[in-house]
């Protein structure tokens, strides 16, 4: 099948948009705005919001290490945003609120209750990635590792159950039905990317083409985080398993603030270093994409084309 193209292929750039898949759909974040576009059973529905960064009020949180916990909790805020935004359309059972509902609504109002609840899921969800994939592994390397070993070893075994724990969690989670229909939205998300950053034109054909694994994921941020923190848990050492945990917390804004840099760097540059960062990422996405078909493709262009500049090069690293 031919690929038609925009431009020369020698103009390839790689691009700071990034996506994410949700149900039935996909959101896109560009420079200036982010696009929501979901396949509800009555329709195709799009929200479009401006980007208001927090740097821009406080630029030292836009300072290097300093800007990538601030942009993962920013991110995991819009991401449960958008994934509660889709999930309106798609309700389960239709059933009768329940006493205690009602009164969380006349007391709260339905935007506050809405704003709580997010900000609960936030709170939910990084407790529960923090307590299976940083604590846990303390507390189980504490069990297996006598007092008397080594720190090397007891942090090598540590960052091996870590590692071992991830990999589970994305195998079992993409065995689930409702889920690989999220991943293979998560495949259109990445190559309508990839289609884009290759000067094609924004087709169903040309997208089809592309691969579905981006070294941008990120599947590849976390898979680089549980290697920074091994050696970054490294390099603090106490013999009492609680105060290693509460270690463990105190490190990882600054685990997460240099997985983002290195993440950024990779985005930034294709060679061989950065080739063999991403190649653990990039064979993750085994697990956490699928192919889609031509609607999830179609759902991909769609949300990237609302979120292009309006001039050329404000998407570029």
């Amino acid at each position: 099948m031919e690929i038609k193209k925009e431009k020369n292929m020698d103009t390839a750039f790689r691009t700071i948009i990034g996506g994410q898949a949700l149900i039935e759909g996909i959101l896109m974040r560009g420079p200036k705005k982010q696009a929501i576009v979901v396949n509800a059973p009555d329709g195709q529905v799009i929200k479009e919001e401006e980007i208001k960064l927090i740097k821009e009020r406080y630029p030292i949180l836009g300072w290097p290490i300093i800007r990538g916990a601030v942009t993962f909790l920013d991110s995991m805020v819009s991401g449960i945003k958008a994934l509660s935004f889709s999930a309106e359309f798609f309700p389960e059972e239709e059933e009768a609120p329940s006493k205690f509902d009602l009164w969380l609504e006349r007391k709260f109002g339905s935007e506050r209750l809405t704003k709580f609840f997010i900000a609960f899921a936030v709170v939910l969800g990084i407790g529960f990635s923090v307590g299976l994939f940083i604590l846990l592994p303390t507390l189980i390397a504490g069990f297996l590792v006598p007092a008397y070993s080594s720190a090397f070893s007891g942090n090598l075994i540590e960052g091996v159950i870590r590692i071992v724990l991830f990999l589970a969690y994305l195998i079992l989670m993409s065995r689930m039905k409702d889920i690989k229909r999220i991943f293979s939205y998560h495949g259109a998300e990445h190559k309508a990317i990839f289609c884009y950053e290759r000067n094609l034109e924004l087709t169903v054909e040309n997208v089809r083409e592309m691969p579905r694994h981006h070294p941008r994921c990120g599947t590849s941020f976390l898979f680089v985080v549980m290697i920074i923190s091994i050696l970054v848990f490294s390099t603090v050492q106490w013999s009492n398993g609680w105060m290693r945990m509460l270690v463990r917390l105190v490190l990882l804004p600054l685990v997460v603030g240099i997985s983002y840099e290195i993440n950024r760097w990779v985005g930034r540059h294709d060679n061989t270093l950065s080739r063999i960062l991403t190649a653990p990422g990039l064979w993750l996405q085994n697990y956490t994409t699928n192919e889609p078909d031509d609607t999830m493709i179609e759902t991909g262009i769609r949300a990237l084309k609302l979120v292009l500049p309006e001039e050329k090069g404000e998407d570029e690293w």
